[in-house]
C-alpha cells in the first residue's frame, strides 16, 4: 500500500486544447524530484470526463513509461457503466498501471445492492489492486457503510479515497482499516484528521503545486511528529480552501499557470478562474511562498 502523498495530477493542455505531453513529462519529473509518493492520472483533477478513450490510454502509457517504476502509478478507471469500467481496468492493467481508482456510479445512481454488485464485478475482473472513491458531492451517492464493509473483504479492493468531508462517516470507515484495507483522505483540508484515525495518506489536489509540503505533512505525522504535521496543515489551510473556491481543477490550474508549472487551459464546460478569485489565490500563493514552501 502506498503511504504518503499521491498527487491527483492535472492533465496539462496546449493552447489549442490538446494534451500537452511535453508538459506532462515536466510534471512527472517535478513530482519525482519533490518526493511525491504516487501519481494518479485520469482522475477528476485530470479532467477525465473530457478525455477520449484514446487520450486516456496514451496519457497512462506515457506516464508509466516516464515514471519507469520509480513510484506507483494509479489510473482513474471508474465510470457509471459496469461493463465499460471492466474493460477499462483490464486495458489499464495491460498499459502498466500499478493500481486503479474506481468511483461510485454517477447520474444513474444505484441501490446498495446494485452498488455492491457493481464494485464486486469490477474487482472480480481486475488483476490490479483497486482503491474505491467515495465523493458524494460529485456523484450524488455515498457508499453505505454495510456495503463498504463487505467490499473491504474483497482481495482486490485495498482501500478507499474518502472525500465526503463527513468526519462522522470517515470515523466509521476507519473501523475497517487493517493490513489489507487502507484509508486515504480525499480532502486536502482534512489530511491531518484522517491520519489521526488511521489513514496512511492523501490523494491530493494541493500536491500539484506544493508536493514536497504534502509529502512531508503525511510522513511527519506517520513518523510521530504530529506537531510539525499540524503546523503544515494549518499554515496552508487558507490556500487549500482557495484551491476549491470553484470546481476542481479550475483553481489549481490557475495556480500552476501562475507558478510557471505546465497546466494550460481547461476544456469546456470548465472555464478559467474569475479575476477576483484569481487575485485572491495569487495573494495566498505569495503568502505561502509559491511552490513547495
Amino acid at each position: 500500500m502506498i503511504k504518503g502523498s499521491i498527487v491527483a495530477l492535472v492533465t496539462p493542455m496546449t493552447e489549442t486544447g490538446a494534451v500537452d505531453y511535453r508538459g506532462l513529462e515536466q510534471l512527472i519529473a517535478f513530482h519525482l524530484n519533490e518526493q511525491t509518493d504516487g501519481l494518479l492520472v485520469l482522475g477528476t483533477t485530470g479532467e477525465s470526463p473530457t478525455l477520449s478513450d484514446e487520450e486516456e490510454e496514451e496519457i497512462l502509457r506515457f506516464t508509466v513509461e516516464k515514471v519507469n517504476g520509480r513510484i506507483p502509478v494509479i489510473a482513474g478507471a471508474g465510470s457509471n457503466a459496469t461493463a465499460k469500467t471492466v474493460k477499462k481496468v483490464q486495458r489499464f492493467a495491460e498499459l502498466g498501471a500499478d493500481q486503479l481508482l474506481v468511483i461510485t456510479p454517477y447520474y444513474n445512481k444505484t441501490s446498495d445492492v446494485g452498488l455492491l454488485a457493481h464494485f464486486q464485478t469490477i474487482a472480480d475482473a481486475s488483476s490490479l489492486p483497486i482503491i474505491l472513491y467515495n465523493v458524494p458531492s460529485r456523484t450524488g451517492m455515498t457508499i453505505a457503510f454495510p456495503v463498504l464493509a463487505e467490499l473491504a473483504k474483497h482481495p482486490q479492493i485495498i482501500g478507499i479515497k474518502e472525500a465526503s468531508g463527513d468526519m462522522s462517516y470517515t470515523m466509521e470507515v476507519a473501523q475497517l482499516i487493517d493490513e489489507t484495507f487502507a484509508l486515504y483522505s480525499g480532502n486536502d483540508d482534512l489530511i491531518l484528521p484522517v491520519l489521526s484515525i488511521g489513514g496512511i495518506g492523501v490523494i491530493s489536489v494541493w500536491a500539484n503545486i506544493q508536493p514536497k509540503v504534502v509529502h512531508e505533512l503525511v510522513h511527519d505525522y506517520l513518523n510521530g511528529n504530529s506537531h510539525s504535521a499540524k503546523e503544515k496543515q494549518l499554515t496552508h489551510l487558507a490556500l487549500i480552501n482557495a484551491l476549491f473556491s470553484e470546481t476542481n481543477p479550475i483553481p489549481v490550474k490557475a495556480a500552476m499557470n501562475y507558478l510557471g508549472l505546465p497546466a494550460g487551459p481547461l476544456r469546456l464546460p470548465l472555464t478559467a478562474l474569475g479575476e477576483e478569485k484569481k487575485q485572491q489565490l495569487i495573494a495566498l500563493l505569495a503568502e505561502n511562498g509559491g511552490a513547495n514552501r
